[in-house]
């Protein structure tokens, strides 16, 4: 009879129940997150994601049309009516791609393909472990040494993503006995390593070398100092002043970490990166960097630096230590991207002379392009506004671009930015240059 009661009130789902408790938890759970969301919309910060039904390139073709991130935003603003974005505008066939970081165009080249389908069919699609119990393969070290070779350095660790190597690399190495000091402006992912370690945190204004030479003065007090900076800032376009840098460290016995994501594999006469570019690769002492950008496009990042430091990784790194491995495709694409790479420097060299012809056509057309010679090239606009449309508008002539607004980016600071590739043409550039000058003529942009 008790027992029986007990069944009904839990079947019932009364006031009192852990059923209805549960609801009302998830209802108020729908409520916040929705409100969340809609303050995202009218914030005019949405971020959709446009589907792609072809492989990565120069050259896309869109999966359904569709108002897609800028219809998003647009709508924010007032400009568009609410639609269904999967069917509801209908854009160019062969769109132009000037907002992917496939610097070099080897996420579609025929002979890394061909490397991800022999990994593939010879180490199978996945570990199913993490590297330390089972999921360490010889295509793992051969792609470890190889990156440490490429960059000079004594060894190399391979992680999931660049992200999880910034997450790991601070914790392990720092303690409360030590200092970190970090560019303002460093990327999403360095600073929430720095956040989960226990270092002394110091911040330098952007690129201020009096700044970070006081925030030196005062880290003396510590027993090692690290200065982490990107080798390129992913959203201006700039390059870190590294000799600057690498000069101070020397002065105040300090070391030198850079993450590399937007430079690996096209700055530098060979590709090697920012500390290549400005002569100081005997200087640097620690780098992270990505595979899923220039090295083919996948996915994967990594630690390179002294032997130590990358046996203390594989003991102590959290996200190595309790992430599965890489899968054997990527690895492919990576080791053959390396080995174009080593091969000849003409894809990287190509980035240059194609990078020119746009900042200097657009210079010419009237816009200001944030940054200096690099394949970014932030199209500064300062309204976000003018940003989302002008970027709706340039999809409308058939080229894929991306605007950024706060707070991706400072307030009155938005602008849409342009990435180039080495496997663009003269005139797919021309043609995006174009289409730029006629919107924004169009917008207010241009006189």
């Amino acid at each position: 009879m008790w027992r029986g009661a007990v069944v009904r009130v839990v079947r019932g789902g009364g006031a009192g129940s852990p059923r209805a408790h549960s609801g009302t938890a998830v209802a108020q759970l729908r409520r916040r997150l929705e409100g969340e969301l809609e303050a995202i919309r009218g914030a005019g910060t949405w971020k959709s994601e446009r589907i792609i039904a072809s492989r990565q390139g120069p050259h896309l073709r869109l999966a359904g049309g569709g108002a897609g991130a800028y219809g998003e935003a647009g709508r924010a603003f007032g400009l568009f009516p609410r639609c269904d974005t999967r069917a509801s505008l209908s854009f160019p066939a062969g769109i132009l791609n000037f907002c992917a970081n496939n610097y070099l165009g080897l996420s579609s080249h025929p002979e890394v393909i061909r490397a991800a389908v022999e990994a593939l069919e010879k180490f199978g699609a996945g570990l199913s472990s993490v590297r330390f119990i089972c999921g360490t393969q010889s295509i793992h070290k051969d792609l470890e040494e190889k990156i440490a070779r490429f960059h000079q350095r004594e060894d190399a660790i391979l992680y999931a993503s660049c992200f999880d190597a910034n997450a790991g690399i601070f914790e392990a190495l720092l303690t409360p006995e030590d200092a970190v000091l970090s560019d303002e402006l460093n990327h999403a992912s360095i600073i929430d390593g720095i956040r989960l370690c226990k270092a002394n945190k110091y911040r330098y204004k952007h690129m201020d070398m009096q700044d970070l030479e006081a925030k030196l003065q005062d880290a003396q007090k510590h027993r090692l100092r690290l200065v982490a900076t990107d080798g390129a800032f992913s959203m201006d376009g700039d390059i870190a002043p590294l000799r600057e840098i690498c000069q101070l460290a020397q002065k105040y016995d300090a070391l030198v970490f850079i993450d590399e994501c937007h430079a690996t594999g096209f700055l530098g006469p060979s590709g090697r990166g920012t500390d290549e570019l400005l002569g100081v690769m005997d200087k640097v002492t620690i780098i992270n960097s990505t595979l899923g950008k220039a090295l083919g496009g996948a996915a994967g990042g990594y630690t390179t630096g002294p032997k130590p430091l990358i046996d203390l990784l594989r003991q102590r790194s959290r996200p190595y230590l309790f992430s599965n491995s890489l899968p054997p495709a990527v690895v492919g694409c990576a080791s053959k991207a390396l080995d174009l790479l080593m091969e000849s420097n003409a894809i990287a060299q190509s980035m240059a002379a194609k990078t020119q012809r746009f900042r200097s056509k657009m210079t010419a057309a009237g816009f200001t392009i944030s940054g200096k010679d690099h394949p970014i090239c932030p199209v500064m606009l300062g309204d976000a506004r003018l940003a989302a449309v002008m970027a709706e508008d340039m999809l409308n002539r058939g080229i894929y671009v991306i605007g950024f607004s706060y707070p991706v980016v400072p307030k009155g600071k938005a602008r849409i930015r342009v990435q180039i590739s080495a496997v663009h043409s003269d005139e797919d550039i021309d043609r995006c240059v174009e289409a730029f000058t006629e919107v924004g003529q169009k917008h207010g942009a241009l006189p």
